[in-house]
């Protein structure tokens, strides 16, 4: 079960309790794609494109990752010279993320919030937590390892609507707002945000949370085959299919070895794993066939592998788990995996490096799992390379 944290301000907050939905968007909400692939742009679109379908297909690859029953908590950001808190707690109702064209909210609210998901009470308490209860206060931290990271990062690189937190992170969060409450929780099944008392009360309004059309489900897959087909540059098209498909799609789960759903236990994608720029594209907590833990860190390359610089990144991945991840669960063992796209057969000296790759990671980590994807017709078939 992952937990995502969405960040919203004083005004949308309320919106999200009384229509119970989490929703992101951005400037370039206009942009779409229909069924066979094609990039629909309305009049007045820029000629290019490809930074914004950039941006909407990232911030789709972080509303895929969703799975129903997961935990939403929203950070209110700071206003009026109040501080930015932590609320929650709230779940899942379904699996991904649904695309509206946002018109039902843009006069509500300013915004479209045009990827959404439908949210339900999980254990909801009216007070929130600081920020700097959550972040910045270290009494009670042994290790920096215990520090939340991901929200820490968030900060540092740039505001993420939608942020996936690890499950010590969660862990941590979920009882710093379960402590600030003393443990007594709303009992209500519908919600509104009191803004002169900065906290959740239970709602007096007669908004129906159901009225909100979340819109359609959206497959990646089509555009994927077609930036995949004219040769164009499709990584964040790959990540969203994979955070949308894995655990789910048997040709995907086999190549990596996931043994179904029941066993997928956290999925998280752009994972931050440093102050630098460098993100995990793919990050899978799961136990295996054998009953290990298992986190995988996967690299995806919309090329042909580059041994030398694809496996530098994965140590550079596998040094910051064994540091900030391991410690905090220190069961797991870590499995890296490397996606990239099919060409010709490795040469044997690529052969060599990998195998190398695999003996430097003695009583470190398990072997490589090398894939490659190609597209063939309309779908996408991934193909372990032993």
């Amino acid at each position: 079960m992952t937990t995502h944290v969405l960040i919203v301000d004083q005004n949308t907050f309320d919106a999200h309790l009384q229509y119970m939905f989490i929703g992101t968007g951005s400037k370039n909400d206009e942009l779409d794609f229909d069924q066979n692939g094609n990039l629909i742009k309305p009049s007045g679109t820029p000629q290019k494109t490809a930074g914004p379908e950039r941006k909407l297909i990232s911030m789709m690859a972080d509303g895929e990752r969703i799975r129903k029953g997961d935990k939403i908590i929203f950070y209110v950001q700071a206003y009026g010279g109040k501080e930015g808190k932590f609320f929650g707690i709230f779940k899942a109702k379904d699996d991904g993320i649904y695309l509206s064209d946002g018109s039902n909210l843009k006069g509500l609210l300013g915004k479209k919030l045009i990827l959404r998901q439908a949210i339900e009470p999980d254990t909801v308490y009216a007070e929130g937590v600081t920020e700097w209860e959550a972040l910045d206060e270290i009494k009670n931290i042994q290790s920096p390892c215990q520090m939340l990271w991901s929200l820490i990062y968030r900060k540092l690189k740039g505001y993420r609507g939608n942020t996936m937190i690890t499950s010590y992170e969660s862990d941590r969060l979920c009882g710093l707002i379960q402590r600030k409450n003393n443990f007594n929780a709303l009992n209500a099944t519908a919600f509104q945000f009191d803004l002169a008392q900065e906290k959740i009360v239970a709602s007096t309004s007669s908004v129906n949370p159901n009225g909100l059309v979340l819109g359609i489900k959206k497959d990646i897959l089509p555009r994927l085959v077609k930036k995949y087909t004219k040769r164009n540059a499709h990584e964040a098209h790959l990540q969203t299919y994979i955070t949308s498909h894995i655990g789910k799609t048997q040709n995907l789960d086999n190549s990596l070895f996931i043994k179904g759903i029941q066993n997928l236990e956290w999925i998280g994608n752009e994972v931050s794993c440093g102050v630098g720029m460098q993100r995990i594209d793919v990050l899978l907590s799961y136990i295996d066939g054998d009953n290990n833990q298992i986190l995988m860190p996967i690299e995806l390359k919309d090329e042909r592998i580059n041994v030398a610089s694809n496996t530098k990144q994965l140590l550079r991945y596998i040094d910051w788990l064994e540091q900030y991840y391991v410690p905090n669960d220190p069961n797991r063992r870590i499995r890296p995996a490397l996606i990239c796209k099919k060409d010709r057969p490795l040469t044997t000296t690529e052969i060599s490096d990998l195998n190398n790759f695999d003996s430097l990671g003695h009583n470190r980590y398990l072997p490589l799992r090398y894939v490659e994807y190609e597209v063939i017709g309309s779908n996408i078939q991934f193909t372990r390379i032993r």
